[in-house]
């Protein structure tokens, strides 16, 4: 299926609904979404072993590098132009650990920063940079929360229900639940489980119960200074949560973020400075 394809138009993110029919949206995603795996990704087989050298500018993407039978994991970012009212989505797409493809797309900004809503700020654009890539994910990783959220639909189980695409949210701020452990000062490596708590919808479960919803990880740390916060990372869709865990740390490479992730955050303030120039 080509990445742009939705296997579930119904779930568009939509800018144009009310509040009220976004939450309800959002409730019809949490209530499809898959939260255990559905995937057949060994974390071995996403693993960046090796951060990306950007001390000169992201490094050329290489079509043909790395295992051609290895999983495709594409990481997802934004930027927005400098009068707000265009993002500037970004996609790059790894395999066997290196880089072999950089798109994105520019689209309308057409609502503003709605905490729990962002999907319907950003999805459109996220979309958008997925239709301009020629490879076909196996995994998605996202700026922001999957099952995080007030109503167990963040950015990445919209998108990944609407694609029908294996994704993980990789926050860096905890939107909602509580950490069954303090944060604080944790070293590298260390993780806890992140509960449903008061502010989070039930979904499909009694209203008594308090789910996993995701994890605190603790990807990197200063061992004499231990100020580095955690990242707060959940599924999106046909993953579980204790294999997002998996998952991101093996595409973690030495820095706080994903490989994925960061250099989509690079890529994306490249194009954003590429189309500031253009116009």
């Amino acid at each position: 299926m080509p990445p742009a394809t939705l296997a579930r138009p119904e779930f568009r993110p939509d800018p144009d609904r009310s509040r009220a029919e976004m939450e309800s949206l959002q409730r019809e995603l949490a209530a499809t979404a898959t939260f255990t795996d559905d995937h057949g990704l060994a974390p071995d087989s996403v693993a960046v072993d090796e951060p990306v050298d950007c001390s000169a500018g992201l490094p050329p993407a290489t079509p043909d590098a790395g295992d051609p039978d290895a999983p495709v994991v594409v990481g997802i970012d934004q930027a927005f132009r400098s009068d707000g009212d265009e993002a500037v989505s970004a996609a790059v797409a790894f395999r066997d650990g290196a880089v072999i493809e950089y798109a994105d797309a520019v689209t309308p900004v057409s609502i503003p920063y709605i905490p729990g809503l962002l999907s319907f700020r950003e999805g459109e654009p996220i979309l958008a940079a997925l239709e301009a890539l020629d490879a076909d994910p196996d995994l998605l990783v996202c700026d922001g929360s999957g099952r995080i959220h007030f109503r167990q639909a963040g950015i990445a189980t919209h998108v990944g229900v609407a694609c029908d695409l294996p994704s993980v949210g990789v926050a860096k701020n905890l939107l909602c639940g509580e950490p069954t452990e303090s944060v604080d000062g944790r070293p590298a490596g260390w993780q806890t489980p992140i509960r449903a708590d008061d502010t989070v919808e039930r979904v499909g479960q009694a209203d008594d119960t308090a789910p996993v919803i995701g994890h605190a990880v603790q990807s990197r740390q200063y061992p004499n200074s231990p100020r580095v916060n955690p990242l707060y990372v959940s599924p999106g869709h046909r993953v579980s949560p204790a294999t997002t865990v998996d998952l991101v740390t093996a595409v973690c490479a030495g820095y706080k973020l994903p490989e994925p992730t960061r250099l989509a955050d690079a890529h994306a303030d490249r194009a954003k400075r590429r189309h500031d120039r253009d116009d």
